[in-house]
Parts: C-alpha cells; sequence; structure tokens
C-alpha cells in the first residue's frame, strides 16, 4: 500500500487506478502520460514484461477511450540489457500502441540511443512518438537543431540527474538560462510539437510570451502531485496541459527521487496530507 505522503506523487498500484485518476483530470481539462514505474532491469524477462504491460496499458487506453498516452524508460524496456533489446521492445510498443508513445531521457551515457530509436520512430509513424530532452546537458542545443524538422513531439525539462560537469550545468541559474534560451530556440525553429516540461512560473510564461510572439503550438507537462491547481488553472486558460501519472509497485524510489530533486516537492507533499 502506498503512504499518503507517497500517493501525491503516484496515482495508485494499478493500471486501473492510474486511469480512474487519468479519468478525473479528463473532467477538468488535463490530459493524462501514464508511465509504469521500474528502470534499469538487467534481467531480459523483466524488461519483455514491462514492454507487454505497455502494450496491454496501450490497449485500455482505447478501450476506455481517455484522453492519455504512455511514456516509457530506455532501460525499463532492456538498454541496460543491450541495444537490440531496447529497440526491439520500444518498436513492439510502438506498433502495437493506438495512443501517443513518449521515450523518457534518462542519464548521459543512453542519449545518443535513445534520440537515434526516436528519429526512427518519429519518421516511421509520421511524428507518432515524442523525446525527452534536458537543459542541464550542454549538448541540447545541438539535439534541438536535429530534432527540429522531424515530425513528433521534444518536451524540454532541467534535467533530473546528477552528470558530470563537464558535460552539464550544475548550477540552478546556469540550467534556468539555458532552459530559456533552448526553449526560445524551440519556438523558433520547431513547427509544432513542442512540449514545456516544467512547474516553473516564470519558464511557463515565457512559453505563453513565445506562442503569442511564433504562434508556434505547445502543451504544458507537470508531474503528479505538484502545483495542480495551476494545472487545472493553466487548462481553464484554454491552454493544454498533461500531466506526467506514474503508477506500480515500485514507488518508492520514484518518490524518493522526487523529494531529492527538490525540497519543494516534499512541501507539496506534506501540504496535500495534511489539508494546508
Amino acid at each position: 500500500m502506498i503512504p499518503p505522503i507517497a500517493s501525491n506523487f503516484v496515482a495508485g498500484e494499478t493500471a486501473g487506478e492510474a486511469m480512474d485518476h487519468v479519468e478525473a483530470l479528463n473532467d477538468r481539462g488535463v490530459g493524462g502520460i501514464l508511465n509504469l514505474l521500474g528502470e534499469h532491469y538487467e534481467q531480459r524477462e523483466h524488461a519483455d514484461a514491462d514492454a507487454d504491460a505497455y502494450i496491454e496499458l496501450a490497449n485500455d487506453i482505447a478501450e476506455r477511450d481517455i484522453d492519455a498516452c504512455v511514456s516509457v524508460k530506455p532501460s525499463q524496456i532492456g538498454l541496460g540489457i543491450s541495444d537490440a533489446v531496447f529497440e526491439e521492445n520500444l518498436a513492439r510498443i510502438v506498433d502495437a500502441a493506438d495512443c501517443f508513445v513518449w521515450i523518457d531521457m534518462e542519464d548521459h551515457p543512453t542519449t545518443d540511443v535513445t534520440l537515434d530509436a526516436y528519429e526512427r520512430h518519429a519518421l516511421e509513424t509520421d511524428g507518432n512518438v515524442g523525446i525527452c530532452v534536458q537543459a542541464n546537458l550542454k549538448r541540447t542545443r545541438e539535439d534541438l537543431e536535429r530534432l527540429a524538422d522531424l515530425p513528433g513531439k521534444v518536451r524540454l525539462v532541467k534535467g533530473a540527474y546528477d552528470e558530470p560537469k563537464e558535460i552539464a550545468y550544475k548550477k540552478k541559474a546556469k540550467v534556468d538560462e539555458s532552459y530559456k534560451a533552448y526553449l526560445t530556440y524551440m519556438f523558433e525553429a520547431f513547427d509544432d510539437g513542442i512540449a514545456v516540461g516544467s512547474h516553473d512560473p516564470e519558464l511557463i510564461d515565457l512559453a505563453k510570451e513565445l506562442h503569442t510572439e511564433h504562434g508556434t503550438p505547445f502543451e504544458i507537462q507537470m508531474l503528479t502531485g505538484v502545483r495542480e491547481s495551476a494545472q487545472f488553472e493553466l487548462a481553464e486558460e484554454g491552454y493544454e496541459v498533461n500531466q506526467y501519472i506514474p503508477y506500480g509497485t515500485k514507488w518508492f524510489s520514484y518518490f524518493y527521487r522526487r523529494v531529492r530533486e527538490r525540497k519543494e516537492n516534499a512541501l507539496f507533499a506534506l501540504r496535500a496530507v495534511i489539508g494546508r
């Protein structure tokens, strides 16, 4: 059973609970991005099992006719075993899913193989996949230039992994600065497919300004349990908002990482529990 303080960040242990959560969000104009918790598998049977679970989840989304898609981690579906296992399981998911498929980005050794896989599937599916890139990485501008003309969607986040200083910005102010620069480039160079993965009001306001200036469509993505009132307010204002919704039995490591990332996340969770 998920304790109350952690359940603020996780939508339940089962796919059914997660989809019930999506239906409640849909009633308030917010879509869902479902992520089955699990990562860094070293045995193929576990990677294959989670790939099968994503295929079943995608079928259930279609059957329930909810506004939702799925998001998968490469190390969850085989990248820690081999590139080939990851690519085979990703292809199975993308081929079977009627819904949109996001590919999460993990730490820097996985960046190139993840981008390569995204590029192939973006072209093969005419854009029915998305990829995440991280503003703390110094390489991201070049990656965005590569992605600009591809069909599909690109989610820009600040980055949650503790990367070496040689390849990543370490200070918060520098990460924020790079996020603004990368986001500005995306609105200038992309025709559509921009996803602003941030809870930072300043960055969301920047996206609104850039949208007004360039007319480029965009969506806002936030986590379950973080600034949810703002998510509903943005949806009421007419913006496309999607909530990233983790679920599953492997909730502890995810919750711990969310709290470690920012002390504010722990406060969000605590306030939800005590009702303040």
